[in-house]
């Protein structure tokens, strides 16, 4: 055998022994069989909930709830599996990706673009103007029912008193008041008849603010202050370094000791809670949160000049010893009265810079207490628009408007909507015997609250499907774990309403992570059995001293309840769900 054999039988030895033993290793330069590689393990990435608050991942990347290990593109509605930070980036420079995002954006701007096309831009600026001069003149919940009392007049409504008997007949309209701070108003059709039903909207008049306490004087290192009560849940680091007023209502005792209500409305800045200099606390950018009992005092005056210019004297009447002499002056000087006619007060801080339309292109209302006077307004407008034409004459149903105080801390008073108000007026208006439990089943309440639109620096806060979009229509609100109380049924219901007044509307739904706010809607649909469903115009900065939404949606929201008065009776009879 010469060398090649040799070689040749060498090799092929070598490649039997491979086949036979796969697991062995060939020696290396003749040496002994080396031992089997280690199969080494396949690294598998799981999905990091911090990439949801990466800011280069946040606005794109979702998890997949039935893979652990799967990264969901919601930009390209697929999966990507097994994927690190690296290779999700590198998904997000390729062309797919690029190419799908722009798709998604020019679908989006094209569809609101089409909704602003449709009407004219004079038509949005002289509604949202007039919804200026309402919110202007609305800085507490008593202004608010004064607001809507006096364009209800204007439009021929009369007032009544619940202590009275009422005979209700048709094609008129009437409105009553409860504290002064909640108000209802109804609209009987020309074919209305007991037992009919109720075509209702309700919204609330209140707003998170700071009330003054009864005993609000308070004397400290030189300063005149006066003692505020956190109302509801507001943005309160919003509240300082503001120009603030006070308004509300002053029971006064008149020269025959009838005591009546009067509003007040203090034009011009009083107050102002000062923020400490960042000098002084230097984590101010990023641990700041104010003691609500100490930090939330505003100023009223120094002591120095009080006693300088010595405006007012010490005086023994109740008012000026619970509150500062100098305040109850203001009062008095406002509505001309003396300290001994004021018996008693509810007063709350307001921001005395208006709301304005604002932006490069004038879209934007930036103003206070939005939430919830966007919905008043147009609840009330909605209802004064639908009676004006002769759709009345038609109308089979009661049109109701019902805008109540106290939502903003639970509606848990004798004139918010979780009284028995609503039901004891519904029974006056359905008429005798079984009259109201026949009316329920044939009604609907639309409750209107405001909704989120999405924040562009917080997208990652809201549902990947359900955000928001300034111009795109009002909201609808579902929530299954009944902390809104839409339904399929509801929603449908109103879908075709809004179809009729060609009204986009957009859905929300909060993540499952995320906490759920709530409205009267819940609390009116289980007391009275009554059909709800929850909607909202979308805004943003909900809760701050100033918030912010879009002067279309005002528009959009004023024809959608003008369309609901209108046509709900004939919408409702198009629907077959329980019999």
């Amino acid at each position: 055998m010469d060398a090649m054999e040799l070689l040749l039988s060498s090799v092929e030895a070598e490649e039997r022994n491979a086949q036979e033993n796969p697991n062995v290793r060939p020696a290396a330069g003749g040496s002994q069989p080396q031992p089997p590689r280690k199969k080494g393990k396949w690294y598998r990435q799981n999905f990091r909930a911090a990439w949801l608050s990466d800011p280069e991942l946040r606005d794109w990347v979702a998890k997949d709830p039935t893979d652990a290990l799967a990264t969901i593109c919601t930009v390209c509605n697929c999966k990507l599996q097994d994927t690190n930070k690296t290779g999700l980036l590198r998904h997000k420079k390729s062309n797919k990706h690029a190419s799908n995002l722009s798709l998604a954006l020019r679908s989006r701007r094209g569809s609101l673009s089409k909704t602003l096309r449709n009407v004219p831009k004079q038509n949005l600026q002289t509604v949202a103007e007039q919804f200026l001069g309402f919110v202007n003149g609305s800085p507490s919940p008593y202004h608010v029912v004064s607001e809507c009392k006096k364009r209800l007049i204007a439009a021929g409504f009369s007032e009544l008193c619940e202590r009275d008997t009422w005979t209700i007949q048709p094609m008129r309209k009437y409105f009553v008041t409860r504290n002064q701070s909640s108000i209802i108003a109804f609209a009987a059709g020309g074919k209305y008849q007991s037992g009919n039903g109720f075509s209702v909207i309700g919204a609330h008049t209140d707003s998170p603010c700071l009330k003054v306490k009864p005993n609000s004087k308070k004397i400290k290192t030189g300063y005149l202050s006066v003692g505020v009560e956190c109302y509801g849940g507001g943005i309160w680091h919003t509240w300082f370094d503001r120009d603030l007023t006070i308004a509300g209502r002053v029971l006064i005792k008149n020269t025959d000791s009838h005591i009546s209500h009067h509003l007040i409305h203090v034009k011009k800045p009083i107050l102002r809670i000062p923020n400490i200099a960042i000098h002084l606390f230097r984590e101010h950018n990023t641990k700041f949160a104010p003691n609500k009992e100490t930090d939330m005092i505003p100023i009223l005056a120094t002591v120095a000049q009080n006693e300088l210019e010595s405006p007012v004297k010490e005086s023994s009447t109740e008012a000026e010893t619970k509150h500062h002499p100098l305040f109850v002056k203001l009062l008095c000087d406002e509505l001309k009265c003396s300290p001994e006619q004021i018996m008693d007060f509810d007063l709350c801080l307001a921001d005395t810079q208006p709301a304005t339309i604002g932006g490069a292109l004038d879209e934007f209302i930036f103003s206070p207490r939005l939430d919830n006077q966007v919905n008043c307004f147009c609840a009330l407008e909605g209802l004064i628009q639908s009676c004006q034409g002769d759709s009345l004459s038609n109308e089979p149903n009661m049109r109701m408007m019902l805008l109540f105080d106290n939502e903003e801390v639970g509606s848990e008073s004798a004139h918010g909507a979780g009284s028995a108000l609503t039901e004891w007026l519904m029974r006056r208006l359905a008429g005798p015997g079984n009259s109201f439990e026949e009316a329920i089943p044939k009604s609907l309440l639309v409750s209107a609250d405001q909704a989120h639109a999405v924040h562009p620096n917080y997208c990652n806060k809201h549902e990947d499907n359900h955000q928001a979009a300034m111009h795109g229509g009002p909201v609808l609100k579902f929530n299954s774990n009944q902390k809104y109380a839409t339904t399929a049924v509801t929603a449908t219901l109103l879908r075709m309403v809004a179809e009729k007044a060609d009204v986009p509307l957009q859905d929300i739904v909060v993540r499952n992570d995320s906490p759920c706010g709530s409205t009267i809607g819940p609390i009116l649909s289980a007391k009275l059995g009554l059909r709800t469903v929850d909607l909202g115009s979308p805004q943003l900065s909900m809760h701050s001293i100033r918030e912010v939404c879009c002067v279309t949606g005002i528009y959009q929201l004023n024809q959608l309840f003008k369309a609901f008065y209108e046509h709900f009776p004939d919408v409702d009879s198009r629907m077959t769900v329980d019999g």
